[in-house]
C-alpha cells in the first residue's frame, strides 16, 4: 500500500508540531512539507527532536505544494491565513485537513463548492480530540431531555478566537435538537456588559483565557431538582493526534467539505 504524501502548515506552531511527528512516525504517512512563514531553510529535525529529516521549512504554500506533490495538507495557522491556504490547497489538488479556529460556516460552505468543483474531499475539525466528540453528542443527546444550558469553555491565553469553535459546534449540535427560547428572567441585566456571557439562541457561552489550561469544556444542563455537567479536558495536545490522523487516512474517501470529526466516527 502506497504512503500518503503529508504537507503541513502552521508546521512550527504547537499543533503544527506534534502533527509533524505523529506523521513522522507512522508508515503508512509520509511527511513532505514543512510550512510556515516565520520560519526558513532549518531542518524540522532539530524542531521535533529528531535526526536531521532532510525536510526543511519553507514559507510559500503553493510553491511547497507543488515541489513535494503532497496528497494531503494538514493546517493549524489562524483565522487571517487558513482561507487564502484552503483556497491555495484546493487550487492545486491537494485535499485539506484543517484544525484552524476561527472558521465561519459561509467559509465551511464555499471550500465545500470549490472542493466539489476540482472532486475532492475536505475536513474541517473544530476539536480533534475523540473525547471532544463524544462530549458533543452527548450533549446534543441530553438537550432533548433537558433544554436549560449553558456552556464554558477555558483555553490558553495565547488563543486568539473566542468562543471557541468547539463550543460554537456544540451550540449548534443542542440548537438542533431544543426549541429557541430565551432562558432566564426577562428583568436580568448585566452590572458589567459582557458578565453573563454570549447569547447563542437563547443560552450563554462562557469563554475563559488564563495560562495552564491547553483545551476544556463543560455543558451545564439544568432542570428541576437536578443539574448535568458534561465535562472534557484536553491535558496535552497529543490528545488531539489520533483523531488528525484519522482524518488524514479518510479525507481521500469524501468529496466537499465535511464538517466535524463525529461525521468520521461510528
Amino acid at each position: 500500500m502506497s504512503t500518503l504524501k503529508v504537507a503541513v502548515s502552521g508546521a512550527n506552531g504547537k499543533m503544527g508540531q506534534e502533527v509533524m511527528k505523529m506523521v513522522w512516525n507512522d508508515q503508512e504517512l509520509e511527511l513532505v512539507a514543512a510550512i510556515d512563514v516565520k520560519m526558513s531553510a532549518l531542518d524540522i529535525g532539530q524542531v521535533i527532536g529528531t535526526q536531521q529529516t532532510g525536510i526543511v521549512f519553507e514559507n510559500d504554500i503553493e510553491q511547497a505544494l507543488i515541489r513535494s506533490q503532497a496528497d494531503i495538507i494538514v493546517d493549524f495557522t489562524n483565522p487571517q491565513a487558513v482561507h487564502n491556504n484552503v483556497k491555495t490547497a484546493i487550487r492545486n489538488g491537494v485535499y485539506p485537513v484543517v484544525g484552524t479556529t476561527g472558521l465561519q460556516i459561509e467559509e465551511v460552505k464555499e471550500f465545500d463548492r470549490l472542493l466539489k468543483e476540482q472532486e475532492i474531499g475536505g475536513i474541517f475539525v473544530p476539536n480533534f480530540a475523540i473525547g471532544a466528540i463524544l462530549m458533543m453528542r452527548f450533549a446534543e443527546q441530553a438537550a432533548k431531555y433537558m433544554p436549560h444550558v449553558e456552556i464554558i469553555e477555558l483555553h490558553h491565553d495565547q488563543k486568539i478566537d473566542a468562543p471557541s469553535g468547539t463550543a460554537l459546534k456544540t451550540a449548534e449540535m443542542i440548537q438542533a435538537q431544543r426549541k429557541s427560547f430565551k432562558q432566564g428572567i426577562d428583568t436580568e441585566y448585566e452590572k458589567i456588559s459582557g458578565a453573563r456571557g454570549a447569547d447563542f439562541d437563547g443560552f450563554r457561552i462562557h469563554s475563559v483565557r488564563l495560562p495552564g489550561f491547553v483545551a476544556h469544556q463543560e455543558v451545564i444542563f439544568g432542570s428541576s431538582g437536578q443539574v448535568l455537567t458534561i465535562k472534557h479536558d484536553s491535558i496535552n495536545r497529543e490528545s488531539f493526534m489520533p483523531g488528525v490522523n484519522l482524518a488524514i487516512k479518510k479525507v481521500k474517501n469524501y468529496v466537499g467539505a465535511v464538517y466535524g470529526l463525529e461525521n468520521l466516527i461510528d
